[in-house]
């Protein structure tokens, strides 16, 4: 089984990254900075934000969902805002998706929040709402349960360090990993976190007896030469004691996003 982690940078890269998932075709698809935008005309918008401003496909969640036509799609939006058409304000949700192989029976999933809660009416001040989604699966080949998790954590502008909300981000992840997975299943957890690596975060996800694969098995960072500032980690996959890791690997070519592929087979 293949599962694959990836921030999809709101679909900024949208053919090298649809290209190279429907290449690689894993049978989980954990997913962040997903558009899903209904009412819009145009493939493209734009996500204005101050000096911030960057093009978005305008449905990422369709786009993704069409290159694997054998899944199970699910769209977790954390907020509705505007992005622009030119001068037209097009509704657009914002979130993260999880794609699963419909050979896989998704037995139980939950679908929650780790900071702040759904923003309706704009995408709100920073720190900005963060969902977080799991899904428990069976799978046949290995006659076993699985749960992989994933959330997108919150960005905080002064950094990537530990804070009080991020302390409450992970145990609210804990939480929700705890709510649907069982004592014996393969535990995954993974996701863009937007911490450093010596995060008290590990910590919390530590008492569910997972463990980091990005930061013990020695690679450089998870970020792609389209990200320019300091600071090359964001990105994690975490299992436990009953996962058989096959092969890991940050994937750093293709590019396909300003964040690397995380890909795990077991």
């Amino acid at each position: 089984m293949k599962i694959m982690c990836l921030n999809g940078w709101g679909g900024k890269l949208h053919q090298e990254l649809t290209a190279y998932v429907k290449d690689v075709s894993p049978d989980i698809l954990c997913l962040q900075e997903v558009t899903h935008s209904p009412a819009a005309e145009s493939e493209w918008l734009t996500y204005r934000d101050g000096d911030h401003i960057l093009p978005q496909r305008a449905n990422f969640f369709r786009d993704v969902a069409r290159v694997l036509p054998d899944h199970v799609s699910v769209f977790c939006p954390a907020a509705q805002g505007t992005l622009w058409d030119g001068e037209r304000a097009v509704p657009s949700q914002w979130g993260l998706a999880t794609f699963v192989h419909s050979a896989l029976p998704v037995t139980a999933q939950v679908q929650g929040f780790v900071h702040k809660a759904f923003s309706p009416h704009g995408y709100g001040e920073h720190p900005r709402s963060r969902s977080a989604h799991a899904v428990r699966v069976y799978d046949y080949e290995q006659d076993r349960f699985l749960c992989i998790a994933h959330m997108h954590g919150l960005r905080d502008l002064n950094g990537k360090s530990d804070t009080p909300d991020r302390r409450l981000q992970a145990e609210r992840l804990a939480e929700l990993v705890a709510h649907v997975s069982e004592p014996e299943d393969g535990l995954i957890v993974c996701g863009d976190f937007n911490i450093e690596p010596n995060s008290e975060t590990f910590e919390i996800l530590g008492t569910l007896g997972l463990a980091d694969l990005v930061t013990t098995r020695g690679f450089p960072g998870t970020r792609t030469s389209h990200y320019a500032k300091p600071g090359r980690f964001a990105d994690y996959m975490l299992v436990n004691e009953h996962v058989a890791v096959s092969d890991f690997s940050v994937v750093f070519d293709p590019e396909v996003s300003d964040h690397c592929p995380l890909v795990l087979t077991i």
